[in-house]
C-alpha cells in the first residue's frame, strides 16, 4: 500500500523520515523505487520532488505498517 502526498514541508517531512524504523521508499512517476534511508536517494528523491519551487506530488511505500501511519497522519494533519 502506498501513501500520496501533496504540499507538505520537506524539512518537517525530513524530520518524520527520520523517525521510521523501516524503509521508505518514494516511487518516482517513471516507477523507480528509491530508498529514502539512503542520504544519496534523499536527495535524488528529494530533487525530483521540488518543482518550480513547490513540493510536487509524491508516492511513498513503507516496509513498516507503523511507518506508514506515520506519514500518512503527518499528510493529514501536519504532525511529526
Amino acid at each position: 500500500m502506498s501513501v500520496e502526498m501533496h504540499d507538505f514541508d520537506l524539512k518537517d517531512f525530513n524530520d518524520v523520515l527520520a523517525s521510521c524504523t523501516g524503509d521508505v521508499y518514494m516511487v518516482t512517476a517513471e516507477g523507480d523505487r528509491l530508498n529514502l534511508k539512503s542520504k544519496l536517494c534523499q536527495l535524488i528523491g528529494f530533487t525530483k520532488l521540488i518543482e518550480g519551487g513547490s513540493i510536487a506530488k509524491a508516492t511513498f511505500e513503507c516496509s513498516n505498517p507503523e511507518d506508514q501511519q506515520k506519514l500518512f497522519r503527518f499528510n493529514l494533519f501536519g504532525e511529526k
